[in-house]
């Protein structure tokens, strides 16, 4: 019994082994190897283009592998969503009808088994957003807040499910400094609480001091795996990397842009 819990333990939160993903007809990743270990905060780096989201996509089996395998806790396929919080690029909380911080919160507590909140949503949606600095605004309208709140708000509906494991697509896109400082803070608590963490950034920014881990993109293919630089990719799409070292060495001829 003990030797299956420490077992689970060793289990990867994320393993993707020769990963290839074709749209099109042209290939937008290929060769992809990568693992990502319980309580660990991974950055994922590269230009526009790079194949920054289609990798996140096939992390949570919205675009198939042409070849290859993906796994999340050890589940290929059917992914365990109820451990998994993920937070996409450019999204605003606010889409037309009048809704709380705590109301949007709470639905990230739904799911196709759940249609209804329980009685204790109001309370984790309290907690959720104390985590991102807006318990005090649970009650307004997202519509007031800035663009920043507003992802701040996404942030603690994916976090209100107490995820093992979080993704977040440019999450820093749109925040204001308040909003990064923020994130960076809940960052810092989810590495104490031993969460895994996959960000897709164009830069490290105020993450900087927590992310020990960057995976830069070049062309669909892992450029570099290793201790981030500060002299890496930059918020100006510079994709290249001075400790460069490409997974299965050398450029694919027509591997395409990013979809």
């Amino acid at each position: 019994m003990n030797q299956a819990r420490g077992d689970a333990r060793e289990t990867p939160a994320v393993a993707v082994r020769g990963l290839r993903v074709e749209l099109g007809g042209s290939a937008v990743l290929d060769g992809i190897n990568l693992s990502i270990r319980r309580g660990e905060t991974v950055a994922v780096l590269g230009s526009n283009g790079s194949g920054k989201s289609t990798l996140v996509k096939s992390l949570l089996g919205l675009v198939p592998p042409a070849s290859g395998r993906v796994e999340v806790f050890g589940a290929a396929g059917r992914l365990p969503w109820r451990r998994i919080g993920y937070v996409p690029q450019r999204m605003g909380a606010s889409s037309g009808v009048p809704a709380t911080a705590a109301e949007v919160v709470a639905a990230g507590l739904l799911d196709h088994r759940r249609l209804r909140p329980g009685r204790w949503a109001g309370r984790r949606s309290l907690e959720a957003l104390e985590q991102v600095g807006l318990r005090d605004r649970a009650a307004e309208s997202v519509q007031v807040f800035s663009g920043g709140q507003q992802q701040r708000v996404l942030i603690a509906r994916a976090l209100v499910r107490e995820p093992d494991l979080l993704i977040l697509d440019e999450p820093l896109a749109g925040m204001d400094r308040e909003s990064r400082e923020a994130l960076a803070r809940t960052l810092a608590a989810l590495q104490a609480r031993g969460t895994a963490v996959l960000l897709v950034l164009h830069d490290l920014g105020e993450l900087a001091a927590l992310i020990r881990r960057a995976v830069v993109l070049t062309e669909g293919r892992i450029a570099y795996d290793g201790p981030p630089r500060a002299d890496g990719p930059s918020e100006a799409g510079q994709d290249r990397h001075p400790h460069e070292a490409p997974q299965g060495a050398g450029h694919t001829p027509g591997l395409h842009k990013e979809w």
